[in-house]
């Protein structure tokens, strides 16, 4: 477990108590230490804003470190509630213009919806005005000269300056907003040359408006300028619903406890209860199909328990008295008494749900590219716009401000901004094409400096269902007993007997009964018993590990089942190898079966037997080796070791809190996608590198025309679209 998850006695706070603190914080270092709290931020628009909540949470009293992931939006913060009150805590946050709720389900989802649909009304705003501004700019672009009459080519660039009006004001309003932000607390993000582009193109084209025959010229930006506003707010659209759908992923498993549980009283009778009731050393009933509402150990019963949503293994457990079960696995069959050991968060599920949160909170190492270059870009184009215009007063102060305008135009950061945004969007289309859905784009430059591939075992590197591997017979002939067993494996629902099934129909069998954690047993036309089930079922002591026997008094027949490997599992780590990287397979299976896997598969790294902890601490072993690992899984107890790794690929198929902790997704099941997705990715980054040295060809080029006033403000525009067509075209031949 992590920590502990009930706040210590005594705790006082100036408006948070115990109760209003438990669901979303720990005390890891124990009741005497400081608490280590999980929210949800939202208004984060880029890398820069996660310094800006670290650095205005420090200055708090109380708060000793505070780390927000930009991908996830979340923050973890480590504090002593009894030195700042929680409303405080929001209140900084709000003040530093970003709001806040603490990690918990129904306040969360009410504040993503309210994001979402401000960026949505946003995004919509600025789309449709985009083609408003852009019919209207079209009769300009297409008339011959002398036949757009002057009055109304006047008419439609004050349509188009209206219409770009609510564009600036209302859907722009997340790039001031941000610009405002980082400039206030001194730093230099992408928002501020973002900004500074729209306000100085829309400013340039304002005053052409106003006074054609004025400093500024007569040319007019628009629609340049609404189309790059739709644009980057189309990006940061698909960035907020890929970071909702994550942490909507997180919230349903992370609430997939059962809403009532049968509560056993010392007199015999039973009460329904809700789990948040159940205390330990409470006895419970589960009964088939049902939900374990807390960890705990089996008083009576026996039966079968599907942990998979755990474990991530397809097949189910057998549990009988003294066995342990854990919140949020699945009773197969058969009813089992169990006595309360842990509940709420203090369950393994919960538990794994926390770790997989805190690593989510860390912030990752490094930034991107483009936010490493943002505040030095910044910084040379104002000392350029503002190092003309003050030459040029001395030149020629009739010329002065169109040429620090005509630089600034010709340095807007439009195809720096699209370059990484245009080969990341390719390139993710490339990847679905192959099956593999990318839920952050920014991954693919983390893909560029993996070393490491970890494969789970069960539903990754290996199908999910089990395999009949091989059968064999004492004293009968296996291939007529083989078919029987089929027939009667027909009539069972257990994953074991499904495995034998090949599509034929059930035999002549009566008096069939299924019994929980044996398996089912028939009479055959002649009144014979036969039964399918556990070898030691049929037999007190079976010589060998067969999963499953079928037989008689006279015969049994030993089936063994064995998980096979996917298709093209051989191929994709031969396709890793060749391309340098270290392959591990990192199980929580038993040592044979995963031993099994390696050695059909060649690989030499592998651990079996591991849990969500142990995975987690190996995966922060290699990393700090210097390995930046890829970590591929579908079960719950990969969730956490894979919000720690480099980049992570969740199976399509696996549990729903792995994939919320993915980058991407593997729907088609092929892992040949992963080693095509590392070879894309360096690719992605060669034309990302290409896209940055041409926008700084670009400027090196015309921003000398600029200086010396030999490129108009027109030219300047021209040039910018210039820049960022081929910035898009270029990112297009990922395609290929």
């Amino acid at each position: 477990m992590i920590g502990v998850s009930t706040p210590p006695p005594g705790l006082r706070a100036a408006d948070a108590d115990a109760q209003l603190l438990a669901p979303f914080t720990t005390w890891p270092d124990g009741p005497a230490g400081a608490a280590l709290s999980q929210f949800q931020v939202a208004g984060m628009h880029c890398a820069a804003c996660s310094g800006l909540i670290e650095d205005a949470l420090l200055k708090l009293p109380g708060v000793e470190a505070a780390s927000v992931n930009p991908a996830s939006a979340r923050l973890a913060l480590r504090w002593r509630p009894s030195r700042v009150a929680l409303a405080d805590v929001l209140a900084a946050l709000l003040a530093a213009g970003y709001r806040a709720t603490p990690d918990v389900a129904a306040p969360a989802r009410e504040l993503r919806r309210q994001e979402r649909r401000q960026a949505l009304w946003r995004l919509f705003v600025a789309g449709f005005l985009m083609m408003q501004v852009m019919m209207l700019a079209t009769p300009a672009y297409v008339a011959v000269a002398g036949e757009l009459a002057p009055d109304l080519g006047r008419l439609l660039r004050w349509g188009s300056w209206m219409l770009t009006l609510p564009v600036i004001a209302f859907a722009a309003g997340p790039f001031f907003g941000g610009a405002w932000r980082q400039l206030r607390a001194g730093r230099l993000g992408m928002d501020v040359p973002v900004v500074l582009g729209i306000a100085v193109t829309f400013v340039a084209s304002t005053g052409a408006l106003f006074d054609p025959g004025g400093p500024l010229g007569h040319e007019v930006y628009f629609d340049s300028l609404t189309m790059f506003i739709a644009l980057l707010l189309l990006a940061r659209w698909f960035e907020l619903g890929a970071r909702h759908r994550a942490a909507e992923a997180l919230e349903a498993v992370a609430g997939a406890l059962p809403t009532v549980a049968e509560r056993l009283n010392e007199d015999g009778t039973s009460e329904r209860v809700p789990p948040e009731a159940l205390r330990a050393g409470d006895r419970i009933r589960v009964a088939a199909g049902e939900a374990f509402a807390a960890d705990g150990c089996v008083l009576s019963g026996q039966g079968w328990v599907n942990e998979a949503l755990l474990t991530g293994e397809s097949a189910p457990v057998a549990k009988a008295v003294g066995d342990a079960v854990v919140a949020g696995s699945l009773n197969v069959d058969g009813p089992l008494v169990v006595a309360v050991l842990r509940v709420g968060a203090d369950t393994t599920a919960q538990g794994i749900v926390r770790l997989m949160q805190q690593a989510q909170s860390q912030r990752p190492g490094t930034r991107g590219i483009v936010d490493r270059v943002a505040a030095g870009f910044t910084a040379v184009v104002l000392l350029l716009a503002m190092g003309a215009g003050l030459a040029w007063w001395w030149i020629e102060p009739s010329r002065a401000l169109a040429v620090a305008v005509a630089v600034l135009i010709v340095t807007c950061p439009c195809a720096l901004t699209l370059a990484a945004p245009a080969a990341w969007l390719t390139a993710s289309g490339a990847l679905a094409r192959r099956g593999l859905l990318l839920t952050d784009l920014s991954a693919l430059e983390r893909l560029c400096a993996v070393g490491t591939v970890v494969f789970d075992k069960t539903g990754t590197l290996t199908e999910e269902r089990l395999r009949l591997r091989r059968h064999w017979a004492d004293g009968a002939n296996a291939d007529a007993l083989l078919g029987a067993a089929r027939s009667l494996a027909a009539l069972s629902r257990h994953p074991h007997a499904q495995a034998i099934v090949d599509g034929r129909e059930a035999g002549v069998w009566s008096d069939v009964r299924e019994i929980p954690g044996r398996g089912v047993e028939a009479r055959d036309a002649t009144g014979k018993v036969w039964r399918l089930g556990s070898p030691g079922w049929l037999r007190e002591r079976p010589d060998h590990d067969a999963r499953l026997a079928f037989g008689c008094a006279d015969c049994v027949l030993w089936l063994d089942l064995a998980e096979a490997p996917r298709a093209d599992a051989a191929e994709a780590i031969a396709a890793l190898r060749a391309n340098g990287q270290r392959v591990r397979l990192l199980s929580g299976d038993q040592p044979d079966a995963v031993a099994r896997v390696a050695a059909a598969l060649d690989i030499v790294h592998w651990q079996a037997g591991a849990t969500p902890e142990s995975k987690l601490a190996a995966l922060r072993g290699w990393q700090a080796d210097g390995e930046r690992v890829l970590m591929v899984g579908d079960g719950i107890n990969d969730a956490p070791v894979l919000a720690a790794a480099d980049v992570r690929i969740a199976m399509g198929q696996g549990a729903m809190l792995a994939r919320s902790a993915a980058d991407a997704l593997l729907v088609s099941g092929r892992l040949m996608a992963v080693p095509q997705a590392l070879v894309l990715a360096r690719k992605t980054r060669r034309v990302l590198r290409q896209n940055l040295a041409w926008a700084a060809l670009y400027n090196l080029a015309c921003v000398p025309l600029a200086l010396t006033g030999w490129l108009l403000p027109l030219a300047a525009g021209v040039g910018m679209a210039c820049s960022s067509l081929f910035v898009v075209l270029n990112a297009q031949r990922l395609n290929r």
